[in-house]
């Protein structure tokens, strides 16, 4: 109830305008309660965002493209249309104003890009990934992963519109790059 409050209050009022006061009167509480649990308004902040941000896997079996597609595709439905969505430019407002919110902000961006980072060091490591770019040097995968997420959170912070799930496996056929095979061709998966 108090982190819904804390979360209704980014989305109206942003994170630099949220008070603790604000966020008792609107989950209906004391105070004195929300003090009890988050220090300050930061620590409520995080929390009422970790709620949100749910975890994102991939799925078991496939190839690692498949997990990618299918890692990406709950991304864009997740950013399409939720409160996370609603959120989030909020807290990248707050984020150029306040070095602590900057903090949480990169903390939790790189937890959530780790995992796509993961499943692309597995598909190098397994030869579905090329491990090299277009000039022979080696793939920064942290650089591969955003150009894989990029898209959809442009889409939806600059454009105002979704990036549409089903148009996933076309970027993904766009940006992951293949392994070259033997003759200098590249394996299409």
């Amino acid at each position: 109830m108090i982190l819904a409050a804390a979360l209704d209050l980014v989305v109206e009022v942003g994170c630099g305008d949220l008070t603790m006061e604000a966020v008792a009167a609107r989950a209906g509480v004391g105070k004195s309660t929300v003090y009890r649990h988050w220090p300050g308004k930061l620590q409520l902040i995080e929390d009422a965002i970790r709620t949100l941000k749910a975890v994102v896997r991939p799925p078991e079996g496939g190839t690692v493209r498949e997990r990618v597609t299918a890692l990406l595709v709950q991304v864009a439905t997740g950013m399409a249309d939720s409160t996370w969505s609603s959120c989030l430019p909020a807290i990248i407002d707050a984020a150029e104003r306040d070095p602590e919110v900057l903090a949480i902000h990169r903390r939790l961006a790189k937890e959530r890009r780790q995992v796509l980072v993961d499943l692309l060091a597995e598909g190098v490591e397994a030869g579905e990934v090329s491990g090299l770019d277009p000039l022979g040097q080696p793939v920064d995968l942290h650089v591969l992963s955003e150009c894989l997420i990029g898209p959809i959170l442009v889409r939806r912070l600059l454009l105002h519109e979704p990036f549409d799930p089903a148009a996933v496996p076309a970027l993904v056929a766009q940006v992951l790059p293949v392994p070259a095979t033997p003759s200098g061709g590249t394996v299409v998966s």
